[in-house]
């Protein structure tokens, strides 16, 4: 069993990936067809084919849905293609996916503040 905290056990980083990703690609000429409007499209197709496993299951059967091998399996290769798809995207744009990820948050936690104690019933924190 790997050690989930051993650093050779983890899968490489992004920029990695992000490289093997387009080293791929350009191995099999596939640069022209990777332009952002068809790997945007292509992400899309991805993300419904993610969306159509758990399309009519209830939400109690959603919650349980990575405790079915064949499931859980064809959970994983969709969250592989819409990532690989997002982080091909994000390179040919130039855009850091975990930078726009962070700023999209601090925009959030300013948008959405937390509810003020006394108004919302909640205790106050100590």
């Amino acid at each position: 069993m790997t050690d989930p905290h051993d650093d050779a056990s983890r899968p490489a980083g992004l920029p990695a990936l992000q490289r093997r990703l387009a080293d791929f690609a350009a191995a099999r000429n596939w640069q022209p067809y990777h332009t952002p409007k068809n790997l945007v499209a292509a992400l899309g197709v991805e993300a419904a084919e993610l969306q159509e496993i758990f399309q009519w299951l209830t939400p109690e059967e959603s919650a349980r849905v990575m405790d079915d091998p064949d499931s859980a399996h064809r959970v994983t290769d969709e969250v592989a293609d819409v990532l690989a798809y997002l982080l091909q995207f994000c390179e040919v744009l130039g855009v850091d996916p975990l930078a726009a990820l962070a700023e999209k948050i601090d925009r959030n936690e300013h948008r959405f503040p937390l509810p003020d104690p006394e108004r919302s019933g909640a205790p106050p924190h100590a």
